[in-house]
């Protein structure tokens, strides 16, 4: 077996065991701390100062993750199977499609419930950045839905995709410019020009993946839980409806599959279904972690084949 091969299965089988560590040990956390340090000490002056510097700000910590990472993958060569968990295990890092699955369960049982209080609390403080005080419980859950769509991307295709092409320190780099997006790559307000290249380098590095994990949602839901030509239809007519590049793709494709609208009020609407309800966000995770074993299955093919 392709020692790339071993790494990913066994970090795929980590997170679906383990899921996060406590932020103190993750390195992802150690990411998100360097850029908040950056911020809070160049986010300021002109907007061509402010576009420099947060440009700077990512290309530095992307730089050191990688470089953190190439020192992970030379010890690993010389540590045989120890190695090959240590590596592993740094993987594992930039994946995330356990903690995803068990937020969105939490928002799913807390609509169950009919406690909408604590739906809007979860879903605001784990899986959105939009004001979620004010959000009915379809509101909820569509948000929900839409954020466990796009990040089938986020969370495993692209750092996976990255892994197996540049190795760990790719993985690292690209969760660097994710994590620099979703900390300030904002399109409006006074981070709109520090964020603006994290902003834009995020919908480059995810153009290939995006697409990969809509395919994979049609695909997922051809083999049950899920309309495939609904996905299909959804993914022709609503890919293009929001204002990333990226994410309207696999939002779009969730939306067909399940039947529903997704929808956030003022910015986008997503199929043409019936609202959202809990039940559909148990749905929507259930969909991406058969979307994730396929293309782990035919990304980990691939490599198989180019190893011959």
């Amino acid at each position: 077996m392709p020692h790339p091969v071993a790494v990913v299965l066994l970090a795929l089988a980590v997170d679906a065991a383990l899921g996060d560590p406590p932020n103190r040990w993750h390195p992802v956390a150690w990411m998100g701390a360097a850029l908040a340090w950056g911020r809070r000490r160049l986010a300021r002056g002109s907007p061509a100062r402010l576009l420099a510097a947060g440009a700077a700000l990512v290309v530095a910590v992307g730089m050191a993750a990688a470089v953190a990472a190439w020192g992970v993958t030379l010890a690993a060569s010389r540590l045989g199977a120890a190695g090959l968990v240590l590596e592993a295990l740094a993987l594992k890092s930039t994946l995330a499609l356990r903690g995803l699955a068990d937020a969105a369960r939490a928002v799913a049982a807390d609509l169950e419930r009919g406690d909408l209080a604590a739906a809007r609390a979860a879903v605001g403080r784990d899986l959105v950045s939009r004001p979620a005080a004010a959000l009915g419980a379809s509101q909820v859950a569509s948000a929900a839905v839409e954020s466990v769509a796009e990040n089938l991307t986020d969370a495993l295709v692209a750092p996976l995709l990255f892994y197996l092409v540049l190795g760990l320190p790719g993985a690292a780099a690209y969760r660097v410019v994710n994590t620099a997006d979703a900390m300030i790559g904002y399109r409006e307000g006074l981070l709109e020009h520090f964020g603006k290249a994290a902003a834009r380098l995020d919908d480059v590095l995810n153009l290939v993946p995006a697409r990969l994990a809509a395919l994979a949602l049609v695909a997922a839901a051809a083999l049950g839980g899920g309309s495939a030509r609904g996905a299909a239809a959804g993914l022709r007519r609503d890919r293009a409806r929001t204002a990333s590049p990226n994410a309207g793709w696999t939002m779009a494709a969730m939306a067909g599959a399940l039947g529903v609208t997704l929808e956030k009020p003022g910015h986008y609407a997503l199929g043409g279904g019936r609202a959202p309800a809990a039940r559909d966000v148990g749905a929507a995770v259930a969909l991406v972690r058969t979307a994730a074993v396929l293309v782990a299955a035919a990304a980990l093919a691939a490599t198989v084949a180019l190893a011959r």
